[in-house]
């Protein structure tokens, strides 16, 4: 499958924190056509192994996917939404959902019209406790089909825009399960020596708890986490944000010296831009997660750039997506079982 049309599909599929199966199990089939051997373990996090003789290099990129719950179903039907993951209530009123039910029921986010505010209220942002779903049925059908503590998953509209780039909600991080896969494709021609994991982890989006579940399980002795990181847009600050059209490397203390360096030579041998990022303690990302795992791993960060983080419209390009995997392909045809003592030593 080609990279975009992976994309499409894996962007559309359901999988808020703590109910990643139906994305898992697509992923798992995808992953299958690459690897010797994948397992989706309890926590719906998707391993993948390639086999190999050498030292044990995990690769991780989360699929869960933030979204919101309902709490409260109003006397006329109406829905009152909670969070799942970090939302911004101010991107949802006018967006269409997508409540899991009973039934599968689409419904739009509806909040009280400007006309009706008062002064007080027309001052003020909405916030997600005014802001309802109406899904367009009587308040007994809304009452028979909806449960509080079913899921709502964001609107799904993948939007190729010029010059490569792509929108669509979820690219955090399921466009990094993307370059995963890519990568499985050009190592076919590599022939890696590494015992390889490739990891679509669960439960980033509420606390890394899949990464840490599953860096924990399968041992790695060095690691290589894949997250988005911010990229440049009007009345951001640009020391805090990067070119979209290039990978991004973290660097920091939680992320191994050795292990950078080793990254930074493999994308100069293969001419890879790399933009460097700074994270001055922990990185928000499972890196934090895995890096702790058991007796630790050692690990590095990489990424892409995307606008609108946490929206239905994050845009990435497509060529630093393809430049990601190439890089992840070559550092894990690169990896030996003499880096291990290097990383001590």
């Amino acid at each position: 499958m080609e990279i975009k049309a992976f994309l499409r599909e894996v962007t559309s599929l359901r999988g808020l924190p703590g109910d990643e199966g139906p994305v898992a199990g697509w992923v798992a089939e995808r992953f299958r056509e690459y690897c010797d051997e994948v397992r989706v373990d309890t926590m719906h996090s998707v391993v993948g192994r390639i086999r190999g003789e050498g030292p044990r290099l995990a690769f991780v990129a989360h699929l869960d996917e933030i979204g919101l719950m309902v709490i409260r179903i109003e006397e006329d039907g109406s829905l009152r939404l909670g969070q799942v993951g970090g939302i911004d209530p101010r991107i949802l009123p006018g967006m269409r959902l997508t409540v899991f039910g009973r039934e599968t029921l689409p419904g739009i986010v509806g909040a009280k019209a400007p006309h009706l505010l008062n002064d007080a209220e027309r001052g003020k942002a909405q916030k997600l406790e005014d802001m309802y779903v109406d899904l367009g049925l009587p308040a007994d059908k809304v009452r028979e089909l909806v449960r509080v503590g079913d899921q709502v998953q964001l609107e799904h509209r993948f939007v190729e825009l010029k010059n490569g780039r792509v929108a669509s909600k979820t690219l955090d991080d399921r466009c990094c399960v993307a370059i995963l896969y890519r990568a499985m494709q050009l190592l076919k021609g590599l022939r890696p020596q590494a015992d390889l994991y490739f990891i679509a982890s669960s439960q980033e989006e509420v606390g890394g708890r899949g990464a840490m579940t599953s860096a924990f399980h399968t041992e790695p002795d060095m690691a290589m986490v894949l997250d988005v990181g911010f990229a440049h847009q009007p009345g951001c600050d640009r020391d805090t944000t990067r070119n979209p059209d290039a990978p991004l490397m973290t660097v920091g203390p939680y992320l191994n010296p050795v292990l950078t360096k080793k990254l930074e030579d493999v994308a100069k041998q293969i001419k890879v831009e790399l933009q460097k990022e700074v994270a001055h303690r922990g990185t928000g990302t499972d890196t934090d997660e895995v890096s702790a795992s058991r007796s630790g791993v050692p690990s590095v960060l990489i990424g892409v750039p995307v606008k609108n983080m946490h929206t239905a419209v994050e845009v990435l390009d497509l060529d630093a997506l393809e430049e990601a995997a190439r890089l992840v392909a070559h550092f894990a045809a690169a990896a030996r079982a003499s880096w291990e003592e290097e990383l001590w030593n």
